[in-house]
Parts: C-alpha cells; structure tokens; sequence
C-alpha cells in the first residue's frame, strides 16, 4: 500500500518545514507547495498557522487558501489544521480590539484566553471523546501548546443526518477547544510536529483516515 500524499500548505506562516519533518515521519509523501493543482490532488491537506490570526488571514487570502479549503470539503477530501491554521477555520478572531473575519467553517469566535499567564507555553493533557479517532491509541498523551488565543465554547451540534462534531477539550485558565474532528475537517489547537512520539501518533492516524 502505498503513502498518502499530503501537501503542506505554503502561504507564507512559520514553522512549516517541522510539520513536513513530522508528517514525514508518520508516512506521508509530503510537498511543501500552494500550487492549486497540487492542493486538490493530494490526498490530505495540512494548513499551518503561527502568529496573528489577521495576519495569517492575510497571507492565506493571497494565495486563495480558502478558496483552496473550501474546495477540497465540499468533495469531501482531508484537511488538518494546526494552531492559527485552526483559529482560522471559526468565524471570526479577535485580538487586541480587533475583529478579523475567519473562514467561517465554523460558528464562533477566537479570543484570548482568561488566563493568569499568558501565552499558554507547554505540554498540557487533553480531553478527547470515547470515539475519537485522532486520539486512538494516545488519549491520556499530552501535547505542546504555544498560543494566547482560543475557541473558548463550541457551537456547532449535528445538523441532520451529519454526524456530531467531535470535540476535545483541554484547560488553561478556562476550558478551551483544543481539537475538532468534523467530517474531512480536522484541526488541533496544539502543535503534533513539537508533540514528540504523541503528536507524530496522531498524524499518523490522521494519515490513516486518508
């Protein structure tokens, strides 16, 4: 059986060249590249995101990323977002004042946490539903957070004869959503590439719902 093909989506964010490293690691054929083509062939796409949610927006709209993520759902293909890449899939984000439009696959917004220390910087454990499919097999890890901005409630429920979104949570100050599992849309608030053995578990399972 040969590798699934996953494209790292490049627009520009930090950090990419670790989640190839990881994506590699768990079994993936991976290219580096926001060539459309290339986008829509794969057979999982990764978007990353570090720093400001409005500044990632930015840089994701110059090469019509969400263009690119809209596409690939709507025929039912992959996608895992990670961090700001995951911030970025809610409605709207909120930093400082300002309100930047998100992608809107979500309802809700992201907001600072209300947390004595900010940013949240570390390994933190997590709380995934019984039928995850991300955490199979990893459910009591813990993983490598880095931010200061979160989905602090969850607002989507089943619509029809969709099934719920799986969320999982974890806590920093507050509850916050640290990953989401919604029919081909995925995405962890924590980063899998800086989550050791754990976070290279749950690409690979990722990379098996390919």
């Amino acid at each position: 059986m040969s590798a699934p093909t996953v494209v790292v989506l490049d627009y520009g964010t930090g950090n990419v060249h670790s989640a190839v490293k990881a994506l590699e690691v768990a079994g993936a054929r991976v290219e580096l590249t926001a060539d459309r083509d290339a986008v829509m062939a794969a057979d999982g796409l990764l978007v990353p995101g570090v720093g400001a949610f409005a500044a990632v927006m930015d840089a994701l709209n110059a090469v019509r990323g969400g263009e690119l993520i809209e596409r690939r759902l709507a025929g039912g293909r992959k996608v895992l977002g990670i961090c700001v890449g995951m911030q970025i899939l809610f409605e709207r984000g909120v930093e400082r004042g300002v309100e930047t439009e998100g992608l809107g696959e979500w309802p809700g917004a992201v907001e600072e946490l209300r947390a004595p220390v900010l940013p949240h910087m570390g390994w933190n454990a997590v709380s995934p539903p019984e039928d995850s499919a991300l955490f199979a097999g990893i459910r009591d890890e813990r993983f490598y957070f880095v931010h200061s901005y979160a989905a602090r409630s969850w607002e989507l429920d089943a619509i029809g004869a969709f099934a719920a979104p799986r969320v999982t949570w974890s806590e920093h100050g507050e509850p916050f959503v640290a990953a989401v599992e919604n029919g081909p849309l995925s995405a962890t608030q924590f980063h899998p590439e800086k989550s050791g053995e754990a976070g290279i578990r749950l690409l690979g399972n990722w990379l098996a719902t390919l």
